[in-house]
C-alpha cells in the first residue's frame, strides 16, 4: 500500500471563480474545446466543466466558458489514446469531474499524459492507452 506523494487543499466558497481570480489565468477545460492541454501551468486555474447529463446540452461547457471569454483546453486524449474495438461501439472524450482531476494529479504526479490517461480514462470510454492495446 502506497500513500499519495501529493496532498490537495480544497476550499469551498459561495464566490464564482470569476470574482477570484484574474481572467486571463482561468482555462476552462471541456471537451469540445479546439485547444489540447499540453502541460500543467501552476499559474493558471483550470476550471472543471461538469454536467449531469452530457447527452443533452452538447458543448455547453464550451459556450459557458466563451461567453464569459475564458480560455479553454481540452485533454489530450485523441493525441496519446486510442479507440478500442467494443461491442457498443461507444467513443467519449466526456469523462465526470473525479476521472479529469485524477488524468490532471497523475500528469502533475510523473509528467507523463500516456501515464495520467491509463490512469483516469475507463476503458468504457472507448480509448485505450496504445501499450495496453491487445
Amino acid at each position: 500500500f502506497s500513500q499519495p506523494s501529493c496532498v490537495f487543499q480544497m476550499d469551498t466558497t459561495q464566490e464564482s471563480y470569476l470574482d477570484l481570480f484574474p481572467l486571463d489565468t482561468i482555462v476552462y477545460l471541456t471537451p469540445d474545446s479546439e485547444n489540447v492541454l499540453e502541460d500543467i501551468d501552476p499559474n493558471k486555474v483550470y476550471v472543471l466543466g461538469g454536467l449531469v447529463d452530457e447527452s443533452i446540452h452538447k458543448k455547453l461547457t464550451l459556450q459557458r466558458a466563451q461567453e464569459q471569454s475564458l480560455q479553454t483546453a481540452r485533454l489530450p486524449i485523441r493525441e496519446y489514446m486510442v479507440k478500442t474495438t467494443n461491442t457498443k461501439n461507444y467513443y467519449s472524450e466526456t469523462l465526470a469531474i473525479n476521472q479529469v482531476f485524477e488524468v490532471l494529479s497523475t500528469y502533475y504526479e510523473t509528467q507523463s499524459w500516456p501515464a495520467a490517461l491509463k490512469a483516469g480514462v475507463s476503458s468504457g470510454k472507448g480509448y485505450v492507452v496504445p501499450d495496453t492495446v491487445k
